[in-house]
């Protein structure tokens, strides 16, 4: 990919559409339950680099766990395009999966075992370059 673009994505039914740049092409594949439900790839953005064009109001957001995390889906079709990360405060993660014309073959993409989180944690914010200061 090189440099950075825009890129558009959002649900199956299209009543939710984002904007994101892009800036990197690490993108993560956490082993954990609902992300191997949603075979959801995580590309982690700053939330200045998150657009929501429309669909807030079918958005509806689910917790589990520790509740940190804020997975949100489409009411209508279901899909979980993104969400607020308990891992990345402060950014946006966003289903690679979900963007518009997406070739997979563009990212690199790096397992995540969510399993020992606490232990892999640091780590996944160092390979994706993502440390709050």
């Amino acid at each position: 990919m090189g440099s950075s673009q825009v890129m558009r994505g959002g649900c199956h039914c299209g009543a939710v559409r984002f904007e994101v740049v892009v800036r990197d092409q690490k993108v993560s594949r956490c082993d954990c339950s609902i992300c191997t439900a949603h075979g959801f790839l995580h590309l982690v953005v700053p939330q200045a680099d998150f657009n929501l064009v429309s669909g807030a109001q079918v958005l509806s957001t689910y917790r589990f766990g520790t509740t940190n995390s804020e997975h949100r889906f489409c009411r209508i079709c279901g899909i979980h395009s993104f969400y607020s990360p308990r891992s990345h405060p402060g950014y946006v993660d966003v289903n690679v999966r979900c963007l518009d014309g997406v070739d997979l073959v563009q990212f690199d993409v790096v397992p995540f075992d969510e399993r020992s989180w606490e232990t892999n944690v640091e780590e996944l914010r160092e390979t994706l370059d993502l440390n709050p200061s």
